[in-house]
């Protein structure tokens, strides 16, 4: 997604693409994943359902790549979890990376999530 000011933390991204503070431009891209389990790939992980989801089949890490097909200034990044669901399966580490192709990702954002009273909370490292 796409936004000209700063998007405070724990809004509703469809709220906000509805009001035109942001557009959605994953449907631009092309996505894969390190691994998945079948019925569990890349349509569950962007069908905007909460009640289904990607699940990884193979050793860490885990990836979702997303590759545009030209240059594309990404300024806000969504990501949905819900630990009271997944517990042991929400990630505790995210690393954002951005390059030209595959080969030459460099991180960006190395974001850690804790868990706190069964709540997410997100911290840069």
């Amino acid at each position: 997604m796409t936004t000209p000011n700063k998007t405070p933390p724990g809004a509703d991204p469809k709220q906000l693409e509805r009001t035109g503070t942001v557009r959605e431009i994953g449907s631009q891209a092309v996505w894969s994943l390190s691994s998945c389990k079948p019925g569990f790939g890349v349509d569950q992980l962007r069908d905007d359902n909460l009640e289904t989801y990607w699940q990884s089949d193979g050793s860490q890490p885990h990836l979702v790549n997303i590759q545009f097909r030209r240059k594309t200034t990404v300024k806000t990044l969504c990501i949905y979890a819900d630990y009271k669901s997944d517990e042991s399966y929400t990630p505790s580490k995210i690393s954002v990376r951005v390059g030209n192709n595959f080969h030459n990702l460099q991180e960006i954002r190395p974001l850690t999530l804790y868990v706190v009273n069964e709540e997410l909370i997100l911290s840069e490292d």
